[in-house]
């Protein structure tokens, strides 16, 4: 989803040097004024709703007459490359970019935006999610303020789980029986997935490692290295296999995109996902099908015991101003709106968690809201460490996971993953 290149290191690297050697903050040879300006602002996806791009546009123009602001779409797939390229160069460069929570440290790490220690009060101060606010730091300054998060939800059929006499579970073990007693009860179906766990989905994995003590990386007296393949990290891994194998109708060298396709064709009775994704189940114009709302349940991934919830990876995004961009002074007030309770509020209205905790509760009480509500009391971020980005430009993790999926041998894989990893976090 949020794929990295090792390419755009250097290049983000390079940002830095231009930046310092730029006498002017990003202005540019543009006006600052808001006198006939563009304010390029690049967001990635679709899941920022319309009425929110929408409230953008206007508020913004209304506020700031005679300037304009346009939403650029980008994709996940090879956005550090070309946002590394365009934001060498002021004539290029958008004036505010969302990135993923782990593409951050990327661009902090090389002083790629523009800071904002003065200014974090003002955005929201204490109230923004204090997670996002941690990755959006680098050697304690500013660079990128919290947008929106999500952690992943499991998605359920209900007629699938009544068919098979399958209960919601409680447990992390009991999440896994059920996937594999629903994959039976469905045997004479091609492809049919008790659990769906596209192989190359490294994300979706993370709790049965972290819940086993695992890590993907740690930091050893100054250096990162790789602990994926310890004996708690491989634990995790070996649960992860028996659900590829004995639950699952996914290809292992499958993606987790689009699972709308699998779903509507009655092919899954659970899946694992963040929890906007549920629109695209329903929604007819990501080929959804509206017709299966009222049979979706939704819960948190339960945890070891009866009383937890499984760690499960928060995912989400940051929003900076490159530092060689333009007009920096309206790039910001765009970013107020953004992070504006109105902004926000309709983010939270549409199942995303806003990047202000005092407006959780505009997510509502549906399922859905209390479902995330539970799932983010254990919550956790992949490594905060600058290399890494190279284990995912790497496709490191995809490997390891498609790997699994097909039933290779879990600790020689995760031996092999894990070299892997510590050259890529210290290249």
């Amino acid at each position: 989803m949020k794929i990295l290149r090792m390419a755009a290191v250097g290049a983000a690297a390079a940002l830095a040097l231009t930046a310092c050697s730029s006498g002017d903050s990003g202005s540019g040879d543009s006006t600052s004024s808001g006198d006939g300006a563009t304010v390029k602002v690049w967001l990635v996806g679709s899941d920022t709703p319309d009425e929110a791009r929408e409230y953008l546009e206007t508020t913004f123009e209304d506020q700031n007459p005679g300037s304009d602001l346009v939403i650029e779409e980008q994709q996940w797939d090879g956005l550090v490359d070309k946002l590394s390229q365009a934001m060498t160069d002021p004539k290029t460069s958008p004036q505010i970019v969302e990135v993923g929570n782990t593409q951050s440290t990327t661009f902090t790490s090389a002083g790629a935006f523009m800071p904002l220690d003065d200014k974090y009060e003002e955005l929201g101060g204490d109230d923004l999610l204090s997670g996002f606010v941690e990755i959006g730091t680098y050697d304690d300054t500013l660079y990128a303020v919290p947008y929106y998060a999500g952690s992943r939800l499991v998605f359920y059929s209900k007629a699938a789980y009544q068919a098979a006499g399958v209960e919601v579970p409680t447990t992390l073990d009991e999440y896994i029986e059920a996937g594999k007693t629903l994959k039976t009860a469905n045997a004479d179906k091609p492809n049919y997935s008790g659990i769906w766990y596209p192989g190359q989905d490294w994300r979706n994995g993370l709790p049965f490692i972290w819940s086993e003590g695992g890590e993907l990386a740690v930091e050893k007296d100054g250096e990162w290295v790789g602990a994926i393949n310890s004996p708690e990290s491989v634990a995790g891994l070996e649960k992860i296999q028996d659900i590829m194998l004995n639950a699952n109708g996914a290809a292992p060298d499958a993606k987790e995109t689009d699972p709308q396709i699998p779903w509507c064709a009655g092919e899954v009775a659970t899946l694992s996902a963040p929890g906007w994704v549920q629109g695209s189940l329903i929604s007819a114009d990501n080929g959804g099908c509206p017709d299966s709302e009222s049979d979706i349940g939704v819960y948190a991934l339960p945890g070891e015991s009866a009383d937890d919830t499984a760690p499960v990876f928060l995912g989400g995004s940051n929003i900076a101003i490159p530092a060689q961009a333009a007009n920096q002074d309206l790039a910001y007030k765009a970013m107020q709106i953004m992070l504006s309770d109105e902004y926000q509020t309709i983010l939270a209205k549409a199942g995303l968690t806003p990047a202000k905790v005092s407006l959780a509760s505009e997510m509502g009480d549906t399922p859905v809201a209390q479902a995330a509500a539970k799932a983010a009391e254990n919550v956790k971020l992949t490594p905060v460490a600058p290399g890494w980005s190279n284990v995912e430009s790497d496709l490191i993790m995809e490997t390891l996971f498609t790997e699994i999926a097909q039933g290779n041998d879990v600790q020689q894989a995760a031996d092999t993953a894990n070299d892997k990893i510590t050259d890529a976090l210290n290249r």
